[in-house]
């Protein structure tokens, strides 16, 4: 399979409303980036192992760590989780802006130095969840 076959795989074996609300995400997310690179990831490891939740990603940037190596990886990643879906918004260098600056305002979401984390989007505020996403593509734009 492709990676658009694999996307929407992974979308149609996710149960309602988690389906539908990354759907409309996966969506805001290609007209954010209708150029990016899409990405598959399944969560397994080499040896096949689960290791992650399945996400699928959108754009791309180079990541520099500390010994000089570098990896290319995705901009904004989404992912369904246990719990309901999470936003990854990848590269941001203050580990500290988006907590401060959409944790309050958001809605019912937990979040983290690079993760939004929430049950359903009717629990949020999307235009917040917008803005947050324009940030972070903002700030990893090559």
């Amino acid at each position: 399979m492709n990676t658009e076959e694999q996307i929407k795989a992974y979308m149609d074996s996710q149960d309602e409303p988690k389906r539908s609300d990354i759907l409309t995400l996966h969506q805001y997310l290609l007209q954010q980036l209708p150029n990016g690179r899409l990405w598959y990831l399944d969560g397994k490891d080499e040896t096949g192992k689960v290791v992650t939740n399945p996400s699928i990603g959108y754009g791309q940037y180079t990541i520099h760590y500390k010994n000089g190596s570098t990896k290319e990886f995705y901009q904004i990643g989404i992912s369904g989780n246990t719990s309901g879906i999470s936003v990854y918004i990848m590269g941001l260098e203050d580990k500290k802006y988006l907590p401060q600056n959409f944790g309050d305002t958001i809605g019912k979401a937990s979040v983290t130095g690079y993760c939004i984390k929430f049950k359903t989007l009717s629990d949020i505020n999307f235009n917040i969840l917008e803005e947050a996403i324009r940030y972070g593509i903002q700030q990893t734009k090559s």
